[in-house]
């Protein structure tokens, strides 16, 4: 897939009256969070064929599950009601069926099924047991079948199939590694396939279903990025890409008699990228989603004449998951910020004008008062620059505590989202600074390969930067300074308490990679195989990667460490935590580990999520301080 598989953990949290004077006490905290993890969200919208139904995912239930609602607006209805986690909702051609994801206990081992829309005669399609199911909401024009990868067939690739409603596989292409279905043609002879060969580098083939001939669309050399969508006709590809250019931006090639054009770029910008796009259905306008140094902005693209125009306003920081209506009239896309829990929003080709079509429940929360963040820029030890958000705890006009986080990819991106463990901290006076260092997304080619194997001690020595940046700027205490973090941020984590210990007074590692030979020996085979370019082969660069891993350096850590981890995750299989768990609690150094039984890679269900932001506030509180801001 063209951008690496990530999960984001965002739940939310917050404090009304609280922010007005001294940092809350603990009970308070622990009532806000537990207010805040029940706000609601929606996501993933998309269109019924007859424009009339919007299907998307809530968490109104408690967990995420498919919901629907008229476009028109209207009372909402529950689709899915499972006790696992279900998402990714895409129609039928006829409108008549649903189908959709359910993760088995939060895991990758992700299944489908199909229902109808009012939620009756759910079955499920796929195998069940330990197979990675990914549902890539494309189906065939006659609705018999769709669109999925699997490793049913190898467990370290990723191939694509036609799922059929009888529950048959149809193979589409093998894969090494990752491999998803872009788009199919309308006239279902074109599969356009998406094959992540390396973290951070892919490729776009148009596979001829009946022949199974393959035309390679994106050649490169060294790494690049794609995605597309096919014209109608087939003929035409629609492109993200960044070949040959350091910022992703919009382009097309055609395809004729199997030889390719050169790409011909239909939109850049110098100071953003292309994060992603999406045709209407007769391929006359594109919507533009750039990526402006964190923040979302919107555009449509006429693609007959090349005019671009801007949505004005857009009701939140960050914009996604963008859908045309069938007649090409309306976009239906999520919008979400620090402030604003995650909505639906209909936007008006013609005008350009927004209206809401989602009211997520914040009962009891204010969400006026939630803190945002302000962007900070500073350099590396080489001089790079590099940038990240700082939200400022109320009153904290004097040196304070300050927890880092460091976001998981890692090619990922730190952003101003709705964010329930940030929020909680500001509560407790305690400012939190997420900075994007170099290997993060978002800021072009060169900087998100700039970690990449023996690179990473960069990466890591930027820690250090985001340390002396703080402390220089007057914003931490040098003596009260934490460190957060999830997937490869709990790597970022257990790297700084390892490396600075010092400097570091306590650090809550959430699901992180510390050792890579037992990453790569224990994870889905497919994440080993597409993850040696980004950290390095095992079978020929074993030495450093030992050098990269924290666990062989465990023994310099001094600071509490809070680790907390899915027993159903094999992204990064528990054995990283209990080998760090084990390592601390043989030296004596204060360390707690909490185990989710019920979920993988993040937690997706509402008591999960109020105990991790619970304990995780409550453990920087007692190792950073007391009410760190100073009261007014």
């Amino acid at each position: 897939m063209p951008r690496t598989v990530a999960l984001a953990l965002a739940a939310a949290l917050f404090l009304a009256p609280v922010f007005a004077g001294a940092p809350a006490a603990a009970d308070e905290v622990a009532d806000l969070v537990v207010a805040m993890a029940r706000v609601g969200s929606a996501s993933a919208p998309t269109f019924s064929p007859d424009g009339e139904w919007i299907a998307y995912v809530a968490n109104l239930s408690g967990s995420p599950q498919v919901w629907r609602l008229p476009v028109a607006g209207g009372y909402p209805r529950q689709v899915t009601a499972f006790d696992d986690p279900a998402g990714s909702p895409s129609w039928s051609p006829d409108g008549s069926l649903l189908a959709f994801t359910v993760a088995p206990g939060g895991g990758l081992n992700q299944q489908v099924w199909v229902a109808r829309p009012d939620g009756t005669g759910a079955r499920r399609l796929t195998g069940g047991g330990r197979d990675n199911n990914w549902l890539a909401r494309h189906w065939s024009p006659d609705g018999r079948a769709v669109a999925i990868s699997s490793n049913r067939a190898d467990p370290a690739a990723m191939d694509c199939y036609l799922l059929g409603l009888d529950g048959s596989h149809r193979l589409v292409a093998r894969n090494r590694g990752i491999g998803t279905v872009a788009d199919l043609s309308a006239d279902g002879r074109r599969a356009l396939v998406s094959r992540l060969g390396s973290r951070g580098s892919n490729d776009l083939f148009l596979v001829d279903l009946e022949r199974g001939a393959e035309t390679l669309l994106t050649a490169h050399d060294g790494p690049g990025t794609f995605d597309g969508e096919l014209a109608p006709d087939g003929s035409t590809v629609y492109l993200l890409t960044n070949l040959g250019r350091d910022l992703a931006a919009f382009g097309r090639v055609r395809v004729a008699d199997g030889g390719v054009s050169a790409v011909e770029l239909l939109a850049e910008r110098g100071d953003a990228e292309l994060e992603a796009f999406t045709l209407d259905r007769a391929a006359r306008t594109a919507a533009l989603f750039w990526n402006v140094a964190g923040r979302s902005e919107l555009s449509f693209l006429d693609l007959a004449s090349g005019q671009e125009r801007p949505v004005p306003a857009l009701p939140a920081e960050l914009a996604a998951g963008g859908e045309f209506s069938p007649d090409g009239a309306l976009l239906v896309f999520s919008a979400s910020g620090a402030a604003q829990p995650s909505d639906l929003f209909l936007a008006e080709v013609a005008t350009g004008a927004v209206r809401r079509l989602t009211w997520s429940p914040h009962v009891g929360v204010d969400l006026d008062r939630l803190v945002r963040p302000e962007l900070a820029t500073y350099a590396a030890h080489d001089g790079l620059p590099l940038s990240g958000w700082l939200y400022r705890a109320p009153g904290a006009d004097a040196p304070g505590a300050v927890v880092m986080s460091f976001h998981g990819g890692p090619e990922g991106q730190d952003r101003p989202a709705f964010q329930s463990t940030y929020q909680a901290l500001l509560a407790r006076g305690i400012s939190v600074f997420a900075p994007n260092v170099r290997g993060s997304s978002g800021f072009g080619k060169r900087f998100v390969n700039l970690d990449n194997g023996a690179l990473r001690a960069d990466a890591v020595r930027d820690i250090k930067a985001t340390i002396d940046h703080l402390v220089g700027t007057g914003l931490a205490d040098p003596k009260r300074i934490g460190i957060a973090g999830g997937s490869y941020g709990g790597y970022m984590v257990m790297a700084g308490l390892a490396d600075y210990p010092g400097e570091i007074a306590a650090g809550v590692n959430l699901f992180g990679v510390v050792n890579f030979e037992t990453f790569f020996a224990h994870s889905e085979p497919w994440m080993a195989a597409i993850s040696t370019v980004e950290y390095g082969d095992p079978a020929t660069e074993r030495e450093m990667l030992r050098a990269l891993s924290p666990i062989h350096r465990l023994d310099r850590v001094t600071a509490p460490t809070l680790v907390l981890h899915g027993a159903n995750d094999t992204n990064v299989p528990v054995v990283e935590a209990e080998q760090v768990v084990e390592s601390l609690r043989r030296r004596g150094v204060p360390v707690e580990l909490i185990l989710f039984p019920d979920e993988g890679h993040g937690w997706r269900r509402l008591p999960n999520r109020v105990r991790s932001t619970v304990a995780i506030v409550d453990w920087f509180t007692r190792h950073l301080g007391e009410g760190a801001a100073p009261a007014p």
